[in-house]
């Protein structure tokens, strides 16, 4: 298994008192800056419903990452960005790769379904936009960089990750001594200006003044804050003005005009950000499906389109990591190299022998749906039974599935700080690399890494998303 970093890392060696000092102000630094999510326990009679907040659960000091693999995922993001774009384009390759996925998936089915239609209606996105995050773990056996998934919908927290640095760098401004670390180690980051900038130019793009972005949202959203800084910068710095829908109020206010237009309550929309609709919960009518398709049909830049979207399946995933696959999209053998250096082992259930192994060892592997957001992949002994009930049923259900080396990264001392209380524990991480790409017929106009994000859980833990809480808010420090 994992081995620990300690050394000067070694929180666990710090005073109660004086980390008790270290939590109380990053209480208060969270409370001044907006690092917040919403709060499920406010009564909502009376008030303004979604206003009731407290502190994202963050880490307390920044985890120690190296810098050369560091740079590494930084490298990654604008090769990711354009294999995402190439691969969108090949409506065979992904309703190919899919297709098996198709009958065992209701989910995928019903978004290859809108792709479908798009093609019949020869629909073409001249102008593409990806606000994409690739999540990476540091293997410790191999001591290699491999990439867990890549989010091409409504990857968040652009905005809080940019929030968390600056916490840390300012903790260790304040105790950097006493701790032994330096805040410079503490790499920059400006996802949430970089996402925004990426939206503006969609927006320019599109080439109405008059028309807003929209952002789609979930009924019971606790993460808005990390949406609202968003649509506060988009508004301070570039003058444009967002509007807030979920799924159904874009079925009963939206309608296409004669030009192509997507209207909703009388807005026109030039850009449509999704933050809402990677999950099967967020469509639990046909009103949430016909506000999906309705949005694709229009002239509005989706971000993400449904290609894009169906290139961030696991499956897709797990098809361009067999060999010979990079090279259909990508002609730079460097690229190729790099991305190919990144891949864990990926596998589908339909490789007999992998299954076997799988069976045999469960523990070398994690098993993976066609889901985002947190909590859905199978580990441990879940996975032997789930393979053998797959078995015994002879049915296609297995499509549903894909297969992934489990990667076992470092375990180090983290102190964590959820609801106002803190406590010490061993903890691995996750690092995301934020990736921004716009795209106007043949012209590039934005290829770029866009900050980071870090997530950290309890090393016992085996799912990691931070909005289905399981991890927490972090940053790098570069060792």
């Amino acid at each position: 298994m994992s081995q620990h970093i300690y050394g000067i890392f070694d929180y666990h060696r710090l005073h109660q008192q004086f980390l008790h000092t270290i939590a109380y102000d990053a209480l208060v630094w969270t409370s001044l800056h907006g690092l917040l999510v919403g709060d499920k326990s406010v009564q909502r009679s009376g008030s303004v419903p979604g206003v009731g907040l407290v502190h994202a659960p963050v880490a307390l000091f920044p985890t120690p990452f190296p810098e050369n693999h560091w740079r590494e995922a930084c490298e990654l993001a604008p090769i990711f960005n354009e294999l995402v774009d190439r691969v969108s384009l090949d409506a065979t390759f992904l309703h190919d790769s899919l297709s098996r996925t198709k009958k065992a998936d209701e989910f995928t089915s019903r978004l290859l379904d809108i792709h479908s239609m798009m093609i019949q209606i020869n629909k073409k996105e001249e102008i593409r936009l990806g606000l994409h995050r690739s999540d990476y773990m540091l293997d410790e056996k191999t001591k290699s960089l491999l990439q867990v998934e890549l989010n091409t919908i409504a990857s968040s927290f652009a905005s809080l990750s940019n929030l968390v640095t600056e916490l840390h760098r300012y903790i260790l401004s304040c105790h950097g001594k006493l701790l032994e670390l330096d805040s410079k180690r503490i790499p920059a980051n400006d996802a949430v200006n970089q996402y925004a900038d990426a939206l503006a130019k969609a927006w320019s793009e599109y080439n109405n003044p008059r028309a807003v972005i929209m952002i789609v949202v979930q009924a019971e959203e606790r993460n808005m804050y990390d949406q609202h800084f968003v649509s506060a910068v988009l508004r301070e710095r570039h003058n444009i003005t967002t509007i807030r829908k979920t799924l159904t109020e874009v079925d009963q206010e939206g309608e296409i005009l004669p030009d192509g237009t997507l209207s909703v309550d009388g807005e026109a929309i030039s850009v449509i950000y999704f933050r809402a609709g990677y999950t099967p919960d967020d469509y639990p009518s046909e009103s949430e499906w016909r506000a999906r398709l309705l949005m694709e049909q229009s002239s509005a830049v989706k971000c993400p389109s449904i290609s894009y979207h169906l290139v961030g399946t696991k499956k897709i995933q797990q098809e361009l990591a067999k060999p010979g696959v990079l090279e259909r999209f990508l002609d730079n053998k460097d690229d190729i190299a790099k991305l190919r250096k990144c891949f864990a082992g990926l596998w589908s259930l339909d490789d007999s022998n992998i299954v076997r192994k799988a069976i045999e060892r469960p523990e070398l592997f994690v098993m993976k749906p066609q889901r985002e957001g947190g909590g859905n992949n199978i580990y441990g002994d879940d996975v032997r039974e789930t393979l053998l009930k797959l078995q015994k049923a002879d049915s296609q259900e297995d499509a549903a599935y894909i297969l992934m080396q489990r990667i076992f990264p470092s375990i180090s001392a983290t102190v964590l700080l959820r609801n106002g209380c803190w406590h010490k524990d061993h903890a691995i991480s996750e690092l995301g690399i934020f990736g921004t790409y716009l795209r106007n017929k043949n012209k590039v106009i934005m290829n770029e890494q866009s900050g980071y994000l870090m997530r950290t859980k309890v090393s016992s833990s085996d799912e990691g998303g931070v909005a289905a809480g399981f991890a927490v808010l972090d940053s790098v420090y570069l060792t």
